[in-house]
């Protein structure tokens, strides 16, 4: 009988339920306010490189697969870009990229810019990409975070 009376030093089993409820809450809030940064950090670099791109005013060219015309200021047209370029290369080196052409070769330093302006074109793209993949990320943790949280108030 005694026992009965006596108090107990474990935690009740609902303030156990109660407390892991507020960690996963917080949680939750966490990865919610983690997504947000992520999303807009996301967007915030995908403008800054589509304002970078089109503050150069350089146009698709007119040879180009797809876009000829347009400004250059997205993903789709700066892929564009490098592939008109590619053929520019292609067809002022006969053929040849600049690894293989000869160093005395008058036409070696214009392959090697075009060369690297369409690596920098190629990098801009590689670069929305990234935003794109933050942003898909960043989403991910916001709809796990409400998840979580949906699932401590039950």
């Amino acid at each position: 009988m005694t026992a009965d009376l006596a108090p107990s030093t474990a935690p009740r089993t609902d303030d156990v339920g109660r407390r892991n409820a507020r960690r996963v809450r917080l949680l939750g809030t966490l990865l919610v306010a983690l997504g947000a940064l992520m999303i807009l950090g996301g967007v915030g670099a995908w403008v800054a490189v589509s304002q970078g791109l089109a503050s150069e005013r350089a146009m698709v060219a007119e040879d180009a697969p797809a876009f000829a015309g347009q400004q250059i200021s997205s993903p789709w047209t700066a892929f564009a870009q490098t592939e008109a370029i590619k053929g520019h290369i292609s067809a002022m080196a006969d053929g040849e990229t600049y690894a293989t052409m000869d160093q005395d070769d008058p036409m070696r330093d214009t392959v090697a810019q075009g060369t690297f302006v369409r690596g920098s074109l190629l990098t801009s793209v590689i670069a929305f990409g990234v935003a794109l993949a933050v942003v898909g990320t960043g989403t991910g943790f916001v709809l796990g975070g409400f998840g979580l949280r949906s699932v401590a108030a039950r």
